[in-house]
């Protein structure tokens, strides 16, 4: 469908790589000179990997899925990801664990023969041998940084596949999963699950080996410490040892929070998914503060897990600093009391193999516990979501394109069917429903608001499960949902909808659905981008094209859920006798409709009420029933029948006044390029409290490290003491002070104690307050942002930012910026150690460094523009899965699951491409530095031998234990170092939304009168307005005046300006002029007084989930008594009262579980609640029945009798008894008088009421001129 999915097409270069290319990346080399010089963009992405396709990997996932499910149920994720990945993870361990026990072996073994070479007097080493064991310790160092990064980019194309796989596995079971169990499953919690739940994989599976690695590389090390220091080896090693369970703990504690962070994002998400799609409504019912307030509240919540899992990360920090120099203090401490004499060998072969198993218990050890745990609360997350009920394949529907047998005819059965969307133990949605529809012919289902009409489609659809009866469906089914679906592509692909083009067919359907002048009208015809959720069009072309797609497709059985109530009467009667009558003439077609007058045209009439079929039958039949039929169509033959045939809806969208108004198509998604701006840091720490604060974590993190590097070197000082004391001719009863050495190595080791635990604390903290303002800064601006923001904007790119990126900066990112500090002040202090040893040193580590710098200044150009592309290619997935859950039925109804798993799997691959680069890119860069490393460490040793050879054991034992400890440490931090700047794009793009344009906060400059307005009087003033600076104006110098209390009309064809007004009304754009209420300049006040003094029923009504009650009065204005009133004058009384929470009744996403006619009469009662003395309504009564629509209207009439309102015109006769009509041309003023004056004039409103036909017109003058006689004779 959507073109732009398609990946990119340039081959992969590792495919075609040799061995040693791929051991040392070097195929990487071009890509990096690329994006240094020109930068990088997404026609740059290459092909996937054939391993790394989604839909191989997505195929493979669930096939495996569901043969483990049937025999373990909940286990069963685990040992379908157990089969399809754990060989390769297992293999690459074992290969992890050769390393990583030949490193505790001979590196502390070759550090040992080096010191004692040093010593005094020593005829072990021999020169020659000092230099073989220096060259091994370099080689350690190189075959180290190979065998490490091959396996570790191993374990990421694993981690990757399974995240892949995984999210393919979501997104398949999302178009299976049964509409039942989806009630309790939010569009947030699925952009979760496929954000941070699945992200895990990547992020955490890495280091899962060395749970099992690291316990075998400690015993191993332990006898090498028993061999060296006997049983004082134990003392240490079981210090060491015992923070293992500690860590344990600490995974389970983590485990424990990043479920309730899971939890409260969730909830967070989903609720921003409501404001971005409501938001609309959200500014025209100044409903920001509450809205505001909501999330705030989660948004605490979803912190107060965050600190607690910071603060067990900061605690787990401390080991790192501290547990290994305790180690050591204990183990020489025992090594002393059982009065042996400690040598410089002793000490640093002791202190190499502590080294060596320091980053493996104290930091590897309990990430991967912490990452096993917290991948296991992602796994159950995406079990208990895969679990969810499916629709039965045993009783689907042939759908379209599905195979039938030539014997096979078209049928639609149901024999006693009881269903129900919710599981609770409410009134069933429909009740014993029986109906047979076996040969071809129009089927009318009418019935009034929630009578269940769209729910018998959903059980034909098999959409809603039944409790028992039979379903029998026979035949291709086509479906036309009531609310127009349309996702991000062209007009055509949406009406093709993956179908083939037949030029004949989609001609002659593009005719019958009256659509050929639309496309002369827009830009590049059928070619034009709709936008996301047809954005770009208005609500007749959406409902018109949602249409053509169903007649396109070809089928036995059209299901068509309201079809006609968005167009005009004429394209109305066009589409009924042309396309529904003729066109489908040999077909089954069901059709849902409010319009009476296309009753006595079908073969057989459906009657719905209560969830109860009430009667069925011919038009004829049922009138001569004596059933209640005969009085409802002798209610409305007359009056209503007429009414409903003189439907002059305009094709507009209820804000945007045509196609091409409001200019809604979307942009390109911003991409900054370049290094992460200065600025952007600094707006990062002032969020955490501001600089002095930043600064003073920083000064606790230098003293951590300073206590900590004087632990080392009084460790060097010590045993270079014992070695002189030894060498010297002593006098005769001198002791040497072991026993203050010993103190104050206690005393050091203290400090190291308390300035560890405080550094990791506050670290955490600290980037704990900082993740929390700027999300509080973000939404805010973001909430307060211009409308035109938002049309630019599709949800799922909005949604990005606050969901993985918060994620990110939430979790992530404080772990990064922890390890290049802690990297950086290693470096420091043992460059600080090294210089005091040797000054001469200081020439290789300045070398080194900017080595590093060069490297990484070449590096981070790749890798910033790749993790740039990576975010955006990542927010085209969530808004698939975004459109796909919000058309779920229509895709289900045409079989189109096919084709939208290919295209989500095909947004996957181009994801894949970008993210493979910053894999490999990271690799390189990581590998090449171990190299510099390993090269630095051979420099420095070879150094020590040739131009030291008088330095004590202890100073050369300290500066190779320094570096080799290190050496690993060092391109971790460069590598996080760039990363970082990577995951900062995360901050950028949150503090590019902190910037984004906001709607004026103006001060009132104008003193209202208390009670403003207390009359209703509007006046437009030489009003302008235009959606876009660069388009012209779609208002133009309006003047008109409203008088109190008056009922305005406001009519005119497509792009006229009729919704623009409204619009202006309430300044959800800038606009020229001023508009007063009461003699008030309106334009000088703040927006929310404005907006709070005016009600609007939109066309398309929003209910956000939640209470019923917080729907109504967010604000917790009103007694429970005030909202009961405005339900039972709305119709919807009794319907709340039988839930089982009344008014706290849950409201679904969207209002999901109630109608759509139901959820109008929701926020026409909102209306009534806030009881304003203006009233805007925009075709309000659009989907309900006749019946309904006369009670409301006159409720309106009724309790608005004293209010000015201002109604849009859709259907003539609501406004053709109002005081006045305002027609509108070209976004002007063309008449404004009383509609009967203006038809005796024989202007505008005159030819649009001839447009209806004869009969309706005449009718509509009868309604003007009673209108006008009433008037005149009440003054």
């Amino acid at each position: 469908m959507d073109t732009s999915s398609s990946c990119a097409k340039k081959p992969n270069p590792v495919e075609k790589a040799n061995v040693l290319a791929k051991l040392t990346y070097t195929y990487m080399f071009p890509i990096f000179k690329r994006a240094f010089r020109h930068g990088l963009t997404e026609d740059d992405l290459f092909q996937p990997l054939d391993e790394h396709k989604s839909s191989l990997l997505g195929e493979r996932l669930e096939k495996i899925w569901k043969a483990e499910y049937r025999k373990h149920k909940n286990q069963g994720l685990y040992k379908a990801l157990y089969k399809l990945f754990a060989i390769n993870f297992l293999l690459l361990g074992l290969i992890r664990l050769v390393n990583e026990i030949v490193l505790v072996v001979v590196m502390p073994m070759s550090i040992a023969n080096l010191v004692t070479y040093f010593e005094t007097g020593q005829t072990q080493i021999s020169e020659t041998e000092a230099y073989v064991y220096a060259a091994v310790i370099a080689f350690c160092r190189l075959g180290d940084a190979l065998m490490t990064h091959g396996t570790m980019m191993g374990l990421t194309h694993v981690a990757m596949k399974m995240r892949v796989a995984c999210s393919s596995l979501i997104y398949r079971k999302i178009l299976r999963v049964n509409k039942t169990a989806l009630v309790d499953t939010t569009i947030g919690q699925l952009v979760n699950l496929l954000s941070n739940d699945v992200s895990k994989f990547d992020q955490s599976f890495v280091l899962a080996n060395f749970a099992w690695i690291a316990p075998i590389q400690a015993a191993v090390g332990t006898y090498l410490l028993y061999r060296e220091i006997g049983v004082s080896a134990f003392f240490g090693m079981a210090l060491l040892l015992s923070f293992i369970p500690v860590q344990a703990w600490f995974g389970k504690k983590c485990s424990s929070f990043r479920l309730k962070i899971a939890l409260t994002t969730d909830k967070r998400v989903r609720l921003m998914n409501e404001v971005i799609s409501g938001i609309q409504v959200i500014k025209m019912y100044c409903w920001e503060k509450p809205f505001g307030q909501l999330i705030s509240l989660v948004r605490r919540q979803e912190m107060k897990g965050i600190r607690s899992r910071g603060f067990i990360l900061g605690l787990m920090y401390c080991f790192e600093i501290f547990i290994t120099r305790v180690s050591i203090f204990v183990s020489v401490l025992g090594f002393i009391l059982l009065e042996k004499y400690i040598t410089a060998k002793t000490m640093f072969t002791v202190t190499a193999i502590y080294a060596v198993l320091r980053p493996i218990i104290t930091t590897v050890f309990s990430l991967a516990v912490t990452s096993i745990a917290e991948v296991n609360v992602s796994v159950k997350r995406i079990q208990k979501f895969l679990a969810l009920d499916e629709q039965e394949d045993d009783v689907k529907p042939v759908i379209n394109g599905s195979p039938k047998t030539i014997t096979d005819k078209p049928r639609v059965s149901l024999e006693d069917v009881t269903a129900r969307w919710s599981h609770e133990p409410l009134e069933p949605t429909l009740e014993n429903i029986t109906l047979d529809i076996s040969s071809n012919q129009l089927v009318a289902v009418i019935g009034s608001v929630g009578s269940g009409k769209s729910s018998l489609l959903n059980v034909i659809l098999k959409e809603l499960p039944t409790e028992s009866g039979d379903v029998t469906i026979s035949g291709e089914i086509s479906y036309s949902s009531q609310e127009p679906w349309l996702f991000s592509a062209s007009v055509r692909q949406n009406i093709l909808f993956g179908d083939s083009y037949d030029e004949e067919r989609y001609k002659q359907v593009v005719k019958l659905c009256a659509l050929d002048a639309d496309f002369k009208l827009l830009p590049f015809g059928d070619r034009t981008l709709v936008g996301e959720k047809g954005k770009a069009l208005s609500g007749g072309q959406k409902a018109r094209i949602n249409l053509a797609r169903c007649i396109y497709k070809k089928a036995d059985i059209y299901l068509l859920d309201d079809p006609l109530s968005a167009v005009d009467a004429t394209v109305g009667r066009h589409l009924y006798e042309k396309c529904i009558k003729e066109f489908l003439r040999d077909k089954i077609c069901i059709l849902v409709t409010h319009q009476l007058q296309y009753l006595h045209n079908a073969e057989k009439i459906i009657v719905m009420e209560d969830g109860k079929i009430e009667m069925q039958g011919s038009y004829v039949e049922l009138k001569t029933s004596g059933l209640d039929f005969t009085k409802l169509l002798s209610q409305f033959h007359t009056e209503e029948e007429i009414k409903e045939e003189e439907k002059v809806r305009s094709l507009e969208h209820s804000i945007d006044d045509g196609g091409c108004e409001d200019d809604p198509l979307l942009e390109k998604e911003f991409m900054e390029r370049g290094s992460i701006k200065t600025s952007h840091y600094l707006s990062y720490f002032k969020c955490g409290g501001g600089l002095c604060n930043a600064v003073l974590m920083l000064l606790v993190f230098v003293g951590a490290q300073v206590v900590a590097s004087a632990s080392d070197y009084y460790v060097a000082y010590w045993v270079n003491s014992e070695q002189d004391f030894k060498d010297k001719v002593l006098i005769e009863n001198e002791t040497f002070p072991r026993e203050t050495f010993l103190y104050t190595y206690a005393g050091i080791t203290l400090a190291v104690l308390v300035f560890g635990i405080a550094h990791g604390l506050y670290f955490m903290l600290f980037f704990a307050i900082a993740s929390s303002t700027l999300h509080r800064l973000t939404f805010t601006k973001i909430i307060k942002a211009t409308m035109r923001f938002f049309n630019n904007n599709p949800s799922g790119r909005i949604l990005n930012r606050f969901s993985r990126d918060l994620g990110n900066i939430d979790e992530y990112i404080p772990e990064i910026m922890y390890d290049v500090v802690a990297v950086a002040l290693d470096l420091f202090g043992a460059m600080i150690l090294s210089a005091i040893v040797d000054l001469w040193l200081c020439l290789p580590s300045v070398v080194l460094l900017l080595i590093f710098y060069f490297f990484r200044k070449f590096y981070i150009e790749t890798s910033r523009s790749v993790k740039r592309l990576e975010g955006i290619t990542r927010s085209s997935i969530y808004g698939h899965m975004s459109a796909s859950m919000s058309g779920l039925s229509t895709i289900r109804a045409f079989s189109a699951q096919r084709i939208l798993i290919k295209e989500f799997d095909d947004y996957q691959d181009r994801h894949s491409g970008a993210f493979f680069i910053f894999l490999a890119s990271n690799r390189c860069f990581g590998m090449w530095l171990d190299v510099a490393c390993a090269i630095f460490i051979a420099t420095t040793v070879f150094i020590l031998l040739y131009f030291n050879k008088n330095l004590y054991g202890g100073d050369i034992g300290l500066v190779v234990t320094q570096f080799a400890g290190i050496a690993g440490g060092l391109q971790w931090g460069m590598r996080q170092w760039s990363e970082l700047e990577n995951q900062m794009v995360s901050v950028e793009r949150l503090l590019e939304y902190t910037k984004v344009e906001t709607e004026p906060e103006r001060s009132a400059s104008v003193q209202t009168p208390k009670h403003w307005p207390e009359d209703g009087q509007i006046e437009f003033c030489d009003v302008s307005l235009k959606y876009n600076p660069q388009e012209p104006f779609v208002l133009k110098n309006l003047n008109f005046v409203v008088n109190p209390k008056e009922k305005i009309g406001i009519v005119g064809r497509t792009g006229a300006g009729k919704s623009s007004i409204i619009t202006a009304l309430f300044q959800l754009y800038p606009l020229e002029g001023k508009i007063l209420i009461d003699r008030v300049d309106t334009t000088k006040l703040p927006l929310d007084e404005v907006r709070s003094k005016i009600s609007i029923i939109p066309q398309e009504p929003v209910l956000f989930s939640g209470p019923l009650r917080k729907n109504l009065d967010p604000f917790d204005e009103y007694n429970d008594d005030v909202l009961w009133d405005a339900l039972e004058q709305v119709e919807m009384k009794e319907d709340v009262s039988e839930l089982p929470d009344g008014l706290q009744s849950h409201v679904a996403e969207g209002g999901s579980n109630f109608s759509v006619g139901q959820r109008q009469l929701v926020c026409l009662a909102r209306a009534l609640i806030r009881n304003n003395k203006i009233l805007v309504m925009d075709e309000a009564t659009a989907n309900v029945d006749p019946y309904t629509d006369t009670l409301i209207q006159n409720t309106i009439r009724e309790k608005f009798a004293d209010c000015t309102v201002l109604t849009i015109a859709h259907r003539l006769h609501t406004v053709m008894d109002s005081d006045r009509i305002l027609v509108m041309n070209a976004g002007r003023v063309e008449e404004f008088d009383h509609p009967y004056v203006l038809l005796n004039k024989r202007g505008f409103l005159y030819n649009l009421v001839q447009t209806t036909g004869k009969v309706t017109a005449l009718n509509l003058e009868n309604i003007a001129r009673q209108s006008y006689v009433k008037k005149e004779k009440t003054g």
